[in-house]
This record gives C-alpha cells, sequence and structure tokens, in this order.
C-alpha cells in the first residue's frame, strides 16, 4: 500500500508539473507543441554526432508539415560550416532564397555578408539557417503553426553544429530561441543563454537587427555593429 501510495504522489506531482510547463508555453505564446520524430527523439545532448545536417536535410525530405510548402519553390534548410562557433538564425526565406535555394542571398544576405566580413569572418567560415525553411507569402511573418513544425529541425541544426555564440536576426528568431515574446528593441544588447527547455546547454545567444530591417532603417547599423563587435570579442575570449 505504501509503494502504491508513492507512485500515485510520484504521479500527481508530475502532472502538476507538466501544467505548469504547458501554463508557462501558453503565457509565452505558444499555440501547440511541435511533434517529435522518432529522430528527434533518438537524440539527446549527449549524443550530437549522431546525427549529421545531411541527414536532418534528408529526414526533412519533401517537407508538407505546415501549409508552407503549397507556395514555395525550393526548401532552404542552411549552409556554411557544420562546426561553426558562430550560427546565424534568421525568420525565413525572401524571393532570392525562395529561388537559388540558399539562404540570405538576397539584398539582406549581402548586407549580412558585409557584416560578417567587417569582423573578419567569411560565410563558410558560420552556419546560416532560419526559423522556418519555406518562403512564407509575400514575405509575411511565419505564423505560429508554421515556426512549430520547422523548430525540431532548427534544434537538430543546433544540436549538430554546437555552435559558441548563435546570433537571432530579428525579432522572430530571437522569440522563437529565447522562447519570449519581448521585442527586438528590448532583446538586443543583451546576451542570452539558449534555454534548457530545447534540451541544449552552454549556447549563448546575441539578439540583434535583422539585416532587411537595416536596408529599411540604416540608421540603426551602428547598433547591429556593436551587437557583432561583442560577438568577436567573445569568440576570441573563448578560443
Amino acid at each position: 500500500m505504501k509503494q502504491g501510495h508513492k507512485q500515485e504522489t510520484e504521479a500527481r506531482e508530475l502532472l502538476r508539473e507538466v501544467k505548469a510547463y504547458l501554463l508557462y508555453l501558453k503565457g509565452m505564446g505558444a499555440r501547440f507543441l511541435p511533434q517529435p520524430t522518432k529522430a528527434q527523439g533518438s537524440l539527446t545532448p549527449d549524443q550530437p554526432s549522431r546525427l549529421t545536417l545531411r541527414q536532418a536535410r534528408t529526414e526533412m525530405g519533401n517537407c508538407k508539415r505546415c501549409k508552407l510548402h503549397r507556395t514555395r519553390r525550393a526548401l532552404v534548410f542552411g549552409e556554411g560550416d557544420e562546426k561553426a562557433a558562430l550560427m546565424l538564425v534568421g525568420e525565413g526565406p525572401g524571393n532570392d532564397e525562395d529561388v537559388q535555394g540558399r539562404p540570405f542571398v538576397g539584398q539582406a544576405g549581402q548586407l549580412l555578408t558585409r557584416i560578417l566580413q567587417a569582423i573578419q569572418l567569411e560565410r563558410n567560415q558560420v552556419y546560416i539557417t532560419n526559423v522556418v525553411k519555406c518562403r512564407p507569402p509575400e514575405n509575411r511573418k511565419p505564423e505560429p503553426e508554421e515556426e512549430a513544425a520547422c523548430l525540431p529541425f532548427l534544434l537538430k541544426q543546433i544540436q549538430v553544429v554546437a555552435p559558441i555564440i548563435i546570433c537571432a536576426l530579428g525579432a522572430v528568431a530571437a522569440q522563437a530561441l529565447l522562447q519570449t515574446a519581448e521585442t527586438i528593441t528590448a532583446l538586443r544588447g543583451r546576451i542570452f543563454e539558449l534555454p534548457t527547455i530545447h534540451g541544449i546547454e552552454g549556447i549563448r545567444v546575441i539578439p540583434t537587427y535583422h539585416p532587411a530591417f537595416l536596408l529599411r532603417n540604416p540608421e540603426r547599423k551602428r547598433e547591429v555593429w556593436e551587437d557583432m563587435k561583442r560577438i568577436a570579442d567573445l569568440l576570441r575570449n573563448t578560443h
């Protein structure tokens, strides 16, 4: 009887913890949980070598997990150094990216390349991807269901690359990674750790403005420059 009572108490405590977790996600604006795949469940933080980016891309396949597949030309997974110290995460592909199947190749991408070169980095030395891998129609903001469908693959990319720093480009990337509703203006200029809710520890997240935002608001370039200098300093001091 005592053993049965103990198990019942533990079960109730677990249910309370799950309820508290779901309420937390609801408060952060989440509408539902992404469904883990078999491969995702087999990948744990202490087993990052069991998956490669190529395998993750193969698993994603001709993805139809959300409605964005209906209008895309190409699925834009990501590119760069698989073991980069710096990973950059944007919002989603634009028209040029949708045509070429590569991230950040349009005007915003060209600006990002120049920003990286300003801190002595080339594109092939970093890893670049987006929260969603298919272009939202008319470059609209991704919807929660679309972000949730892609999030497991973004987390796999992070686990494989295991960067020292993730630079979150814009509000969508910063909010998805940090599980927050704060604006990018409130988030930039600060250093965060990737929340343990993602099952990955020890990675710093530095939010800054998206290059597309800078094209429309060039007066904010100085703030991004300050963020990038901080990233460069942290990378130097870590190596």
